[in-house]
């Protein structure tokens, strides 16, 4: 039996899901919560680098996703300084980093359809 279907739900913290797919989606799904990742892959951000890295995103939701992702524990947020102008810096956690082969897929997948070969 798969991991996936061994119960009614799968439990994550506090919260059910009905599958393994649902929980990872919760986790990174959206139109920027990956594409943040993808950016923090690398090497750590200040959020203004990440904002000119991603200039489409606005700065309410690239905030609210940054804070999402750091309650998922997917990236670590560290504060330098105690008064401004202060230094804030994201990056993947251990936790975020193991979804890095994931987005090398995504990437490698979205490379093959730009190209316009999509199989």
């Amino acid at each position: 039996m798969k991991v996936e279907c061994a119960s009614d739900y799968v439990k994550n913290g506090d919260k059910s899901y009905p599958c393994t797919v649902s929980l990872a989606m919760d986790l990174v799904g959206g139109k920027w919560k990956t594409v943040i990742l993808y950016h923090l892959k690398d090497s750590s951000k200040r959020y203004s680098q990440l904002k000119k890295e991603m200039a489409t995103v606005t700065e309410m939701t690239l905030s609210l996703q940054l804070k999402q992702l750091e309650k998922d524990g997917l990236v670590s947020r560290v504060v330098y300084g105690e008064k401004p102008p202060i230094k804030v810096v994201y990056s993947l956690t251990d936790f975020g980093s193991t979804f890095i082969p994931v987005l090398d897929a995504i990437l490698k997948w979205g490379n093959q359809i730009a190209s316009g070969s999509k199989f």
